[in-house]
């Protein structure tokens, strides 16, 4: 067992234990307002009976703890941090499905779904509350009271990123053109903020000073800016077998990625095609070579390296130390380091 698996292991315990005291889960069946907060993140079934469902893989809370830990404080202390950051992830998510109309999520159906528009909005709200009230009890792990205030305004500050991220996303769903550098402010608000806010409160509950604080959030938005171009460049020519969903996806959706807006902006004959509504194999055959000539794949490559190389400075900068930072690297590795 490595040192991300063996930490994690203890951390994702520690943090399912503090989430379940925030949303009230002490065993007894709870009553529908809490019970659908409960079924969402997995711990009842759609008649709130016992469930154990896989949640997630909880990266953005683990990630906080470890960096606390490689920072030189004690991870434990940011116990409600990481537990209000993943009840934020999870109020988002119970939103997203309702704005996308998904039906199901982790191979369930969604709250909506369930219990109608109205009600899982509500408990969408009541998580979000609920996660301020995660992280205001850093105080009873003994952070000092300026770190608590600090670290609630970054919350908020990251909260009002995500949901201009969001806001972007919805809008560029119904926009026929979107440039690069939209979407590069998309993703930085959808994806890359959260993770460089996991990064940046492991650091302020070590109480590390400004400069060290500032490179490991910037490490984390970097990481973050890295993992999404890396699923883009994987959506269209990933290998089926490792990334378990076809390859080709992205295109059959028409899906703006970078790699396919770099080659709208630079092909006119990709304009032409995307104008096409069947998205057949021949579409996407030759949309695919289309982006090949447009040098897409490069484009998004040099992007996702350039933000690697980035992340894994401002993580050298920020001068980690012991087990944690072994593992914050495996885990960084996981994230970056995939076949594109």
């Amino acid at each position: 067992m490595n040192e991300l698996e063996a930490l994690g292991y203890e951390m994702r315990d520690a943090l399912n234990e503090e989430m379940k005291a925030v949303l009230l889960s002490n065993g007894r069946t709870p009553d529908l307002y809490y019970g659908m907060m409960h079924y969402h993140m997995g711990w009842r079934d759609r008649d709130l009976g016992l469930a154990d469902v896989n949640a997630g893989k909880q990266i953005r809370p683990v990630l906080l703890l470890l960096v606390c830990q490689a920072a030189g404080g004690d991870w434990q202390k940011a116990v409600p941090a990481a537990a209000a950051v993943e009840l934020l992830h999870n109020f988002s998510l119970i939103h997203d499905d309702i704005e996308d109309a998904s039906p199901t999520r982790r191979g369930r159906e969604t709250l909506w779904q369930l219990w109608g528009i109205e009600q899982a909005i509500n408990a969408g709200d009541a998580m979000f509350a609920l996660a301020h009230l995660a992280l205001n009890r850093l105080y009873d792990r003994g952070v000092p009271a300026e770190r608590v205030v600090r670290a609630l305004r970054r919350f908020d500050e990251t909260c009002v990123r995500l949901t201009q991220g969001q806001h972007a996303d919805m809008d560029f769903e119904k926009r026929d053109r979107v440039t690069v550098d939209e979407y590069i402010a998309m993703i930085t608000g959808k994806t890359a903020v959260l993770l460089s806010l996991c990064a940046e409160l492991g650091a302020l509950v070590a109480g590390q000073d400004d400069t060290t604080i500032a490179h490991y959030a910037q490490y984390g938005l970097d990481a973050g800016l890295a993992f999404q171009v890396i699923d883009d460049i994987l959506g269209i020519w990933g290998d089926e077998t490792l990334i378990g969903k076809s390859a080709s996806t992205d295109i059959t959706t028409k899906k703006k990625t970078l790699p396919v807006l770099y080659g709208l902006e630079h092909s006119a004959d990709l304009r032409q095609l995307y104008t096409q509504e069947e998205t057949d194999s021949a579409f996407v055959q030759q949309a695919v070579t289309l982006l090949n000539q447009t040098g897409a794949r490069d484009f998004a490559t040099t992007k996702a390296t350039a933000y690697t190389q980035s992340a894994l400075g401002n993580l050298e900068a920020a001068h980690p130390s012991g087990p944690a930072y072994t593992a914050l690297n495996q885990l960084t590795d996981m994230l970056l380091k995939r076949d594109y």
